[in-house]
């Protein structure tokens, strides 16, 4: 079965803070504008992350330089931060998580470990640079334009340490960028290191689907064929119009709606499975960033997502969304088959707070408490709703990747918003490049200089 998404607890009366009944019967007509507005953009060629699992030639570019270089490391290092990071981190944790090869040992032996630095603390880099044998490993430098200070600042580290070492460049570096333009294209064909195309029509945090996140995927033994399917399936179904037959057109209408007429200004991504708790960190980018903007008639926009792992978070976040303030929906994420469950003994029959546990198991105690927090929420006028996979693996995570990537491009026209760019980092991007001495940054320093400076009598 595909992923289901059940939205009953999202909407009023049944739920008292939920999505007004004339507000949701009136969005069919909403969405049949928005997903107008969708189509178009995909016929102009803006949104190219629809096209990626069907791109046969940009998936063999990953597999193929996978099969190439088989056995050939211990370890792959991906530089890059943002939709560079936190997508393969996502595939990673859902796909090869620590504890994988204990289920599945025969596929895990031989498979390279995955590291992803998504920062500049040179704490954490120094340390992993010790821990890997640079012989043994693959650098992938993932930015599309070239110009990320903090993927370039590691690859000039990392580029520096090889050459030191006396080790082939070309074997132990690879970079995922743009087809034609920015820094890294020229460095590859003069330097001979291989580079793999991200399209130029395909987002940072649209990109997973690319050689972004096919490429540590499949040198780590993920099935990257399965993926693209899943989501190719997920893409077939959010092509309808049909509101009650699209998921992702729902789910984005559903947490508009709350937000604009119901108050909910906070959306937690909740799974309940460990393997996608990186998957609600991978959301909260997709959805901040696309969604939080000025509007071009003034004013600001944008609801504030949050992640939140079950059952974890229940001891810690789930009093605030039982009895804090009205303002957020709960999007649960469920998994009907707990892969490698355990049987909890019946050790204490005698003991009456333990014996009622003895004979189910983890998987069955997991769902269950996933299924009471959804009722309490409930209960409490508290809005959410529950997607469903049938298990944990390649297919499923494809769908929900191109799920959550399609609604967010709907959102983005319900909020009349761009989804696709994110002008709010640049001026900070700018003084970073003017503080660092990049030529050509001589105005935003001279904008920097302006700025108040810390006044001694306000430190304390």
């Amino acid at each position: 079965m595909a992923l289901r998404l059940d939205y009953t607890n999202m909407l009023a009366p049944a739920v008292a803070h939920g999505v007004p009944a004339d507000a949701w019967q009136s969005a069919a007509r909403e969405f049949t504008r928005v997903h107008e507005a969708a189509a178009a953009q995909r016929t102009s060629g803006a949104l190219g992350f629809l096209d990626l699992p069907g791109d046969a030639a940009l998936r063999d570019q990953s597999v193929r330089f996978a099969e190439s270089r088989s056995g050939s490391y211990d370890d792959i290092v991906v530089l890059g931060i943002g939709g560079s990071a936190l997508g393969p981190v996502a595939l990673r944790t859902a796909l090869r998580p620590p504890y994988w090869n204990l289920l599945d040992a025969k596929r895990r032996r031989g498979s390279p470990r995955l590291h992803v630095l998504d920062n500049v603390d040179p704490r954490t880099m120094a340390a992993l640079l010790v821990q890997v044998d640079l012989a043994r490993t693959l650098f992938i430098i993932t930015s599309k334009s070239g110009g990320t200070a903090e993927t370039m600042a590691q690859y000039l580290i990392v580029h520096e340490r090889l050459g030191a070492a006396g080790l082939d460049r070309t074997r132990h570096l690879v970079f995922v960028t743009d087809p034609r333009q920015g820094a890294l294209r020229p460095i590859a064909e003069r330097e001979g290191i291989p580079a793999l195309d991200i399209p130029s029509n395909v987002g940072g945090r649209f990109s997973v689907l690319s050689p972004v996140g096919m490429l540590p995927a499949a040198l780590i033994g993920i099935d990257v064929a399965a993926l693209l399917k899943g989501a190719a399936a997920m893409g077939d179904r959010c092509a309808t119009s049909d509101l009650s037959r699209n998921p992702a057109g729902a789910y984005a209408l559903l947490q508009w709606l709350a937000d604009t007429h119901a108050g909910a200004h906070i959306h937690v991504m909740m799974p309940y499975a460990d393997a996608l708790r990186d998957f609600a960190s991978w959301f909260v980018q997709l959805w901040a960033e696309s969604l939080g903007k000025i509007l071009p008639a003034g004013g600001s926009v944008g609801p504030t997502p949050l992640a939140a792992l079950g059952a974890t978070d229940q001891h810690s976040q789930v009093q605030l969304f039982m009895e804090g303030p009205p303002d957020k929906t709960v999007t649960f994420i469920g998994v009907a088959d707990a892969q490698g469950d355990i049987e909890i003994p019946n050790a204490y029959p005698d003991v009456r707070d333990l014996s009622y546990l003895g004979g189910k198991s983890l998987g069955a105690l997991l769902d269950v408490e996933r299924r009471a927090t959804a009722g309490a929420l409930a209960k409490r006028g508290r809005p959410n709703m529950t997607m469903t996979l049938d298990r944990v693996d390649a297919a499923h995570v494809g769908e929900l990747i191109m799920l959550l990537e399609i609604a967010t491009i709907y959102a983005g026209a319900l909020y009349g918003v761009d989804p696709l760019n994110q002008p709010g980092v640049e001026l900070g991007k700018q003084f970073t490049y003017a503080m660092m001495g990049r030529p050509g940054s001589e105005a935003a320093r001279r904008e920097w200089d302006t700025l108040p400076k810390p006044d001694p009598r306000h430190i304390i």
